[in-house]
């Protein structure tokens, strides 16, 4: 990194290396034959990456437990420091770290499991798109409606 770049500078550098470096990793799982099923699998890279980098607050291709939590507290889901370290240890399998790599990030998004960071993730995306569609008055609503 240039050692003259100070502030918003070095941190845009930072930002611009470590897209780079998520980029090469989505190109990995692009022609990784396990997901070549994967419907919109490069718009949904692409959507991941953005997720992810904006909650890893190192700047080291990894969220560690703050970003976690900035995440969820972002999404009005306040977690305790127990319940973060579960959420990290089901996401990043056995390891004993206490980060989300993005490879271990991106293997939870497409897999199949379903851990409890990636329903939150999904239902925050679905709740956007809800509120895009519901545009004007909301529909009137009768007794039938109710639960």
């Amino acid at each position: 990194m240039d050692k003259t770049a100070q502030g918003g500078k070095a941190y845009g550098l930072l930002k611009s290396q470590q897209d780079e470096k998520l980029n090469g990793i989505n190109e990995t799982f692009l022609s990784d034959p396990m997901y070549v099923e994967e419907e919109d699998l490069a718009s949904k890279l692409e959507t991941f990456k953005k997720k992810y980098m904006e909650f890893d607050l190192n700047d080291k291709g990894e969220i560690d437990m703050m970003g976690l939590k900035r995440m969820l507290e972002k999404l009005g889901l306040a977690k305790t420091h127990l319940e973060l370290k579960k959420m990290i240890s089901e996401v990043a399998g056995s390891s004993s770290k206490d980060t989300i790599s993005y490879d271990d990030f991106l293997k939870m998004m497409l897999g199949k499991r379903n851990a409890i960071l990636k329903l939150i993730l999904m239902f925050e995306g679905m709740g956007k798109e809800q509120e895009q569609k519901e545009a004007g008055p909301p529909s009137r609503k009768t007794f039938s409606d109710l639960p």
